[in-house]
């Protein structure tokens, strides 16, 4: 079957096309990297490296490839779906539109969540480098620039995320550099394969339960998917943006936290006391190069987290609050998109009142980034879970696809190392995604009660077919 174009797609599901469509491959790859952030594990270095008893790099390797079976069932599902809303949207027309809403409430427990958690870490990071400037202002700060990128509209958004995205790699490439010179002339402990593999303390708990941590990393290629109806390419490009994001950003994650781990100053202190100060990777730093390259990173993440990557959470939160509020399961004026920009408005401008307030909390809480980051990730993978059934119910169930490997085994897989993932996050993040889980039951059976379900039968007949050609 011919390709078609996604600029042919949207109205055949029964929507009209109002986001604008300018983003090419390279702008989807730009955007996954920059939302998982490719110095990502400087900000969790110290938790992941503590929940893994070291062995930071595993943990890394083992979250790429859980996430890289996500991936590959994300792919299917925007080319059989290419519209915003990602698992909301692929769970609704997969399996049925209560699962679609459940699945879109957990996954709003990661996007809603996650501005908020980046901008507290920025500002944390900010606030170390110029304690003069108070926390509560670097926040602000950091929410008020943000939204007037994105209120420009998505093609503002993507040009500054190119820009973002090559300081990063100057910045990663620098201590990648530095910490191979370092380690060679002797500093830190040398060359060592114990960040991989330590064969004194590593255990299938220990390991997972650091790979929940580590995951937090890894969020935002699934993002791609929110961009489907701004996407000007075929449908399959947000796949291969999604996988090829994954692999680049997990390599990198991979090289940089088995650097850092072999540069930590006292690695069994930070193991058993932890990162209380969140500074084990510029601590790493400084041991490779000094007080500059520690600064230095220090510096990137703040900018890295707090205006990067905050800067497309708010644009992917939007698309999802958008297409949920299309489907009247959210209030319509979130569904508003501004006429000349042609972005959601009400729903960026609702993230960021959510992330303000949000952020200003847990800056006061000692647990604030441990909290808001354990409660993103089991929104997010659970959401995963749903994905990957979604899958197998939508292809193989209903329209009898025989694509054994794409259909059936990858999303088995990935359920299943994911549900080990969940099994051995903390017990606080279980206990309150079950409570979010329970709130979103509860809106559930008020929408059906008062005739808010979308129909989506007319649309499903559609899919079907030509996912039946597809398959």
């Amino acid at each position: 079957m011919t390709k078609t174009p996604a600029t042919d797609n949207i109205e055949q599901y029964g929507y009209k096309q109002e986001l604008h469509r300018s983003l090419s491959f390279g702008d989807l790859l730009v955007y996954g990297l920059v939302f998982m952030v490719p110095i990502a594990p400087f900000g969790i270095f110290g938790g992941v490296f503590q929940a893994s008893g070291g062995m930071v790099a595993l943990a890394y390797a083992i979250g790429m490839v859980a996430m890289m079976f996500t991936a590959l069932s994300y792919s299917q599902m925007s080319q059989a779906f290419p519209m915003s809303g990602s698992v909301y949207s692929y769970a609704g027309r997969g399996i049925g539109s209560p699962v679609g809403f459940l699945s879109g409430w957990m996954i709003l427990l990661d996007y809603v969540l996650v501005p908020g958690l980046l901008y507290l870490i920025a500002s944390l990071a900010m606030n170390s480098l110029v304690p003069s400037v108070a926390v509560w202002i670097w926040l602000v700060a950091f929410v008020v620039l943000n939204t007037a990128v994105n209120y420009m509209g998505i093609k503002m958004t993507a040009k500054v995320n190119k820009v973002m995205l090559i300081g990063e790699l100057i910045v990663l490439a620098i201590f990648i550099v530095i910490g191979i010179v370092a380690l060679a002339q002797g500093k830190g402990r040398g060359f060592d394969f114990t960040p991989l593999y330590n064969s004194d303390t590593i255990s299938l708990p220990l390991v997972f339960g650091a790979v929940s941590i580590a995951v937090l990393s890894f969020l935002g290629f699934d993002a791609i998917s929110t961009l489907a109806e701004e996407n000007k390419d075929e449908a399959r490009a947000l796949g291969r943006a999604m996988v090829a994001a994954l692999l680049l950003a997990g390599t990198l994650f991979i090289v940089q936290t088995w650097l850092a781990a072999l540069l930590v100053p006292d690695p069994d202190l930070l193991i058993a006391e932890g990162d209380v100060a969140g500074t084990a990777f510029y601590d790493a730093a400084a041991v490779a190069a000094g007080g500059w390259l520690s600064n230095l990173t220090a510096l990137a993440t703040a900018i890295a987290w707090g205006f990067a990557n905050a800067l497309v959470a708010q644009a992917a939160t939007s698309r999802l609050l958008y297409a949920m509020a299309r489907d009247r399961q959210l209030p319509s004026f979130l569904a508003k998109v501004h006429r000349k920009h042609g972005v959601p408005i009400n729903a960026t401008l609702l993230v960021a009142v959510v992330s303000l307030v949000l952020g200003l909390y847990m800056a006061s809480r000692d647990d604030g980034i441990v909290l808001l980051s354990t409660l993103v990730n089991f929104g997010a993978l659970t959401s995963f879970l749903v994905l990957h059934v979604s899958v197998v119910v939508h292809f193989v169930v209903r329209n009898g696809s025989r694509d054994w490997w794409r259909h059936l085994i990858a999303p088995v897989i990935g359920f299943v190392i994911l549900t080990i993932v969940v099994v051995n996050a903390e017990v606080a993040a279980q206990k309150l995604g079950f409570v979010w889980l329970g709130i979103g039951a509860a809106i559930l059976v008020f929408l059906l009660a008062t005739g808010r379900r979308p129909d989506l039968a007319a649309i499903d007949n559609a899919d079907h077919a030509d996912s039946s050609e597809k398959a």
